[in-house]
């Protein structure tokens, strides 16, 4: 069936990326779209555990001295 709709502009750029990324028509990416709200299914997006340094370093195999190490980080900042 061929009919003309108008695309929300995120809803043309999901369908357009979608497209690109699996080398279909624009159609078919709109389609495929559509089905997966019908479902309620989408790909969740991958974990990806962030870290960052908080310039201590420490063994975090005795729970007690990390917390004691903390606590007397935290005295000496209110200081």
């Amino acid at each position: 069936m061929r009919t003309t709709v108008r695309l929300d502009p995120e809803v043309a750029a999901s369908a357009e990326r979608l497209r690109r990324e699996r080398h279909i028509r624009l159609g078919e990416a709109v389609n495929e779209l559509a089905r997966a709200g019908l479902h309620g299914t989408q790909e969740p997006a991958p974990f990806r555990q962030r870290t960052s340094r908080v310039g201590l370093k420490v063994d975090v195999t005795n729970t007690a001295d990390i917390l004691e190490l903390l606590d007397q980080a935290d005295a000496e900042n209110l200081r």
